[in-house]
């Protein structure tokens, strides 16, 4: 059994991890024996969760989470799921150096 979870810290960044135990877990980040990220910014709440036969399949889940954005990690945990692919999109704008005049 594993899970992927997502907290939000005192500073109301977010931060994503898994686990095989969820509830000792969240323990450890409380009491500041969890990643050092959330040691310096405690309390933490517990947003979400998912929860996976393997902790392997947690871990690939929690690395996918990771590197979206913080508006992305939000829909997921607000149950937005249909905003998911647009917030995958990146705009591009011309810079004006790129710009040639003919």
């Amino acid at each position: 059994m594993g899970y992927m979870y997502i907290l939000e810290c005192a500073d109301r960044s977010l931060y994503v991890g898994s686990t095989r135990d969820l509830e000792h877990r969240l323990a450890q980040h409380q009491e500041g024996e969890g990643a050092e990220y959330t040691r310096r910014r405690r309390p933490v709440r517990l947003l979400y969760f998912e929860q996976f036969a393997r902790i392997a399949d947690a871990y690939l889940r929690e690395k996918q989470i990771q590197n979206w954005s913080r508006a992305k990690r939000l829909a997921l945990v607000h149950e937005r799921a249909h905003e998911l692919p647009g917030l995958s999109k990146k705009s591009f704008k011309p810079s004006a150096e790129g710009a040639r005049e003919e």
